[in-house]
């Protein structure tokens, strides 16, 4: 497993391209209703925020599981906002 501070850069950038995609899509639609592209934002948001507070707060002992269980829901965060995201 890498390193915390990779996995923080990892969730930065993933989450935060997804961010990116969502402008990109306001400003290739600019006269849709953005309402739902602010909802999948923040929502975004929320998951980094919790992610990031299950890194944090981890146990030393059981490590390994514990970063095992974060890197799967990463990939079902990024991969539920990437289906709203192509919803829009």
């Amino acid at each position: 497993m890498a390193s915390i501070k990779q996995l923080k850069k990892d969730i930065n950038n993933e989450i935060g391209s997804i961010i990116e995609d969502v402008y990109h899509w306001e400003l290739a639609n600019p006269k849709a209703d953005f309402s739902k592209s602010e909802v999948l934002i923040d929502e975004a948001i929320r998951a980094f925020d919790a992610i990031i507070a299950k890194i944090n707060a981890f146990d030393k002992k059981e490590a390994k599981g514990h970063f095992k269980g974060i890197h799967e829901e990463i990939q079902a965060t990024v991969k539920g906002l990437e289906e709203k995201l192509t919803s829009l």
